[in-house]
């Protein structure tokens, strides 16, 4: 879609826009009965994100690629669905080590409308490739364009300038291609069906979009090693909570102590994965240091090597 397409556009079609059946007489009903209105609606989310497990897979190998090849991930968006993207991304450096430019998430209007709606930014097609250059993205970098309603101009500006570049392009969005095709290489489309209150796409596809986030961001980190078993053994240890997971994980995995394992901590640097490779193998931090870099910091190739 060009930027003209999206003057005066008509959205009642959209299937989020629909008025749902179950809701109709939302506000007379008693409070215990609106409750059990959304506990059932709920339950859509979970489906609409397993119907979406092929695309979800394609998209991890995908931008695990490019990331292993030096580039990085943007989620985009606005409103709910870039905020949610901001909220992913915030989340990797603690849980995954990982650099905070790794992934970055941009939100129409910056960190202002994380606090504040800003919904009117959304309707520059313009300003979503003016966010990417002010963050210099480029051919090796990888986008995933977030919009519920799959009709934000902002998104689909973002959407085109990547493809422009060669860039990795994939659109999430809770309504059919076939209603609003989007310009990608991979197209996520979280099918949750109209909200419990007509429009409010914070509610199911706002759910939806945060399980497939999770799925995308801890798939992705998988692939390029940061996981081992279903251990966080990238964990950055800032504080009292994540020195224990730390040092929990040292004594399931490596049979040390508690003292031994904050031995361990503090000899490799607060790095779990050295601590790891250090008491599996008996080596010293620097040989620790040197085999985990030839297994290209995966663990279990480090300690089968």
């Amino acid at each position: 879609m060009s930027p003209s397409a999206f003057e005066d556009v008509q959205r009642g079609h959209l299937l989020t826009e629909q008025v749902n059946p179950a809701s109709t007489d939302f506000d007379a009903l008693s409070t215990e009965e609106l409750v059990g209105v959304f506990v059932a609606e709920d339950r859509k989310p979970q489906e609409a994100v397993a119907g979406a497990s092929a695309a979800l897979a394609e998209a991890i190998e995908a931008i695990a690629e490019r990331l292993q090849a030096g580039g990085r991930l943007f989620y985009l968006g606005a409103g709910t669905s870039g905020r949610l993207g901001v909220l992913d991304a915030a989340e990797c450096p603690p849980t995954f080590c990982s650099p905070p430019e790794l992934v970055q998430g941009v939100l129409a209007g910056g960190s202002p409308a994380l606090l504040r709606s800003s919904e009117g930014l959304e309707d520059r097609f313009e300003a979503g490739q003016a966010d990417l250059e002010e963050r210099n993205f480029g051919p090796k970098d990888a986008l995933v364009g977030i919009a519920a309603g799959g009709t934000t101009p902002y998104v689909h500006g973002a959407l085109h300038y990547a493809n422009s570049l060669g860039a990795l392009a994939i659109a999430m969005a809770c309504v059919p291609a076939e209603q609003v095709p989007m310009p990608c290489a991979i197209d996520i489309r979280l099918i949750t069906g109209p909200e419990v209150l007509t429009g409010s796409t914070r509610l199911k596809a706002g759910t939806a979009t945060k399980m497939a986030l999770n799925i995308l961001s801890t798939g992705v980190m998988v692939r390029l090693g940061k996981v081992y078993g279903n251990r966080m053994v990238d964990v950055a240890v800032t504080n009292s909570k994540l020195e224990d997971r730390a040092l929990r994980i040292l004594a399931d995995l490596a049979g040390v102590s508690r003292d031994q394992g904050r031995a361990l901590l503090d000899a490799s640097g607060g790095s779990v994965k050295l601590a790891l490779v250090m008491a599996q193998r008996s080596l010293n931090l620097t040989a620790a240091r040197q085999l985990l870099e030839n297994c290209g910091g995966n663990l279990r190739q480090a300690l089968s090597a």
